[in-house]
């Protein structure tokens, strides 16, 4: 069985990290793929415990704007 789940992949230092939207599963590699092929293999092991997400439209992703004090 496949399941679609959302990755988001921000820079941090010298590694890529990989985040899972839909539950609180997170890798890193040296690069994108990396990342997500080790967000991948985290994702199958978290499974092996715990249930699939409820099925539903998934994540909203937007921007957002915040005015912050200049340094």
């Amino acid at each position: 069985m496949t399941v679609r789940l959302t990755a988001a992949i921000t820079r941090e230092g010298a590694w890529y990290v990989a985040r899972c939207l839909e539950v609180e599963v997170t890798s890193q590699g040296e690069s994108v793929d990396e990342a997500l092929a080790n967000l991948r293999e985290a994702l199958e092991l978290y499974f092996e415990d715990e249930p699939l997400p409820e099925p539903g439209p998934g994540p909203i992703i937007a921007p957002i704007e915040v005015a912050v004090r200049a340094p």
